[in-house]
């Protein structure tokens, strides 16, 4: 339990020197905002997920049988969106391999104007998602976690995809001490199923009340935050900001 909770607090307030630096916290905030989002897409754009890409997939096969409440088309667009978003996370990935921390600015401002974006699409219509809104949203949103995932990717820090939790929650069960295993990361990987948890859970609290618009700008807030703080972080040039491999 104290290496746990050890690890759990090295990860929340990483120790000087660690050679993750500050992009744990960090990442840790994009996977709120992954909760956010997909609280967002599933439970006001028509049962589609932006981040969720397993699960486009699986709606995709339920629609094309007849699946009630399931839009093939809102599936691939998802899909289609994601994708090119991780092209571009791809090509700053690519840019900035030298610098994680220029990397994860340039990819969070980029997040950043793409939930702008979604923010104003859905203002204009007061929260009320027309099929106009609903496909711009997909898009942009879409979009806008292939870039996310595409760059936790590029950054290499162990357990911390901000998207998915199918691995870390292999890894938590599959590594512990129960199948004879040492536990490694055991806390960072709880912190990341509860940031994620944490996410669903107040971006659903919020969109069955009607605040869809909030739960955006909400987002929106958080990347703008973690692209000024890792701005700020990664001006110095610090061991942490230089490429895992």
């Amino acid at each position: 339990m104290r290496r746990l909770l050890s690890d759990a607090v090295h990860t929340l307030a990483p120790p000087q020197g660690d050679r993750h630096g500050p992009l744990p916290p960090l990442l840790l905030t994009l996977t709120v905002v992954t909760g956010l989002v997909d609280a967002v897409s599933y439970l006001g754009l028509g049962h589609v997920f932006v981040a969720n890409m397993t699960g486009n997939v699986v709606f995709l096969g339920f629609a094309l049988v007849g699946a009630p409440g399931l839009s093939a088309l809102a599936s691939v667009v998802a899909l289609v969106a994601f994708l090119t978003g991780a092209l571009a996370g791809g090509a700053l990935g690519r840019r900035y391999t030298a610098h994680r921390g220029r990397l994860l600015k340039a990819a969070t401002a980029v997040q950043t104007l793409l939930f702008v974006v979604a923010v104003v699409a859905a203002s204009v219509t007061a929260g009320q998602v027309t099929a106009g809104v609903q496909y711009t949203l997909v898009v942009s949103l879409g979009a806008a976690m292939g870039v996310q995932n595409a760059v936790a990717r590029r950054l290499g820090v162990p357990d911390l995809t901000t998207t998915v939790l199918t691995l870390t929650l292999t890894g938590l069960a599959a590594d512990s001490a129960v199948a004879g295993g040492a536990g490694p990361r055991a806390g960072r990987r709880i912190l990341s199923v509860l940031a994620m948890f944490l996410g669903a859970l107040g971006g659903a609290a919020l969109v069955l009340n009607g605040h869809l618009v909030l739960t955006l700008a909400l987002s929106a807030l958080l990347l703008a935050v973690v692209c000024v703080v890792t701005h700020r972080l990664s001006a110095t040039g610090a061991p942490w900001t230089a490429s895992p491999s």
